[in-house]
């Protein structure tokens, strides 16, 4: 494709943006976190609990991401999970991206025509009503990564990218060579980037960021940076390659992802430094403790870990540790290390949002 029709796919790109960001993207996103009862139901009054308590400083949510237990949820939790996302963004502020995180595209289809009549159960008709229908109930895209397996070729990723994407809805395109096997490459990137003006989002947490720090033309995508720690290096205002965070952290610790941003926006890098020293300090730790937990991913662990204290205060090591998809606990000794790690890095808070 010639460089006139990049022009002509990155400006509808911008205005697709636009439409859907007319006060701009949001650059702190979380993935929620799922939270579960005794019984292993989803608890969505916990979860509620934990959105309004991140809100304040979080516009953005991906929901169900990995952090979430996207890819462990089974379809009708998925759209439980969905039809919350979709409550709770009707009566906030804030923007949602919708996360078909499956394993093939006959699945990732699947999700999104649940997550569709989930959204409108009469069927959206037409390009024009489809966007006023996603705008109303603040949905700006879905979410997918490219079909699972490392045997697949760049040219089967593609292809199977290039089917969600011919659906012309705003889609967001997640990097996730932890789950998938696999990655998009820098060139299998530029040439749908060239092809399909609704891919609008692209998130990478690989820890590689092959895409973003590459030269190939991303055509207005708005970047967004998954892995966690050494933050402030990242953004564009430090003269890294990302516009935002979609950080599992989030979670725990938005308030001072926030305020990291708002530093660096200010020009203040010493500030931010310093925040992002002192996360990076307590994450690695956090992470490192859950790592031989043998259910759920380190992600949804580490942070599950972090948040019983921001739910329950600084005795939640009295309390039983949170349930997981598998609908096992995560063990005693872990959150009583974890509660540890946060009052020694100064990150316990005073009081739990559920006290």
């Amino acid at each position: 494709m010639g460089g006139r029709s990049m022009k002509s796919v990155s400006k509808k790109r911008q205005a697709c943006v636009r439409e859907f960001f007319p006060a701009g993207v949001p650059r702190l996103w979380c993935p929620l976190l799922t939270h579960y009862r005794d019984d292993g139901a989803i608890d969505f009054d916990r979860m509620s609990a934990h959105f309004h308590h991140i809100v304040p400083w979080v516009k953005g949510f991906l929901i169900p991401g990995s952090t979430g237990d996207g890819w462990e949820l089974d379809e009708q939790e998925t759209m439980q999970v969905a039809e919350f996302a979709l409550q709770q963004a009707r009566k906030q502020e804030i923007y949602l991206l919708l996360g078909a995180l499956k394993r093939d595209t006959d699945s990732m289809q699947r999700t999104i025509s649940g997550m569709l009549k989930l959204i409108d159960p009469k069927g959206m008709t037409g390009e024009n009503d489809r966007v006023r229908t996603l705008k109303k109930k603040r949905v700006c895209g879905f979410t997918v990564c490219p079909a699972a397996g490392k045997t697949l070729t760049q040219a089967d990723l593609e292809a199977g990218l290039s089917v969600i994407l011919d659906q012309g809805l705003p889609t967001a395109l997640y990097q996730l060579p932890q789950v998938t096997e696999n990655e998009v490459s820098v060139e299998t990137f530029g040439r749908l980037v060239e092809t399909y003006s609704n891919l609008i989002f692209f998130k990478d947490s690989s820890g590689q960021d092959r895409i973003a720090t590459s030269a190939v033309d991303k055509g207005g995508v708005f970047l967004v940076r998954g892995a966690e720690g050494d933050y402030v290096g990242w953004l564009r205002e430090a003269g890294g390659p990302y516009t935002g965070f979609l950080l599992s952290t989030a979670n725990c610790f938005a308030r001072e992802l926030s305020t990291l941003i708002g530093n660096l926006e200010k020009g203040d890098r010493k500030k931010a430094g310093e925040i992002s020293e002192r996360l990076t300090a307590a994450i690695t730790e956090v992470f490192a403790l859950v790592q031989p937990l043998p259910c759920g991913n380190a992600f949804t662990n580490a942070n599950k870990a972090i948040d019983h204290f921001f739910a329950f205060g600084p005795r939640a090591d009295t309390k039983e540790g949170p349930m997981l998809h598998a609908k096992v606990r995560i063990p005693d000794d872990v959150i009583a290390a974890t509660g540890s790690i946060l009052t020694r890095r100064q990150l316990m808070p005073a009081r739990g949002y559920l006290d």
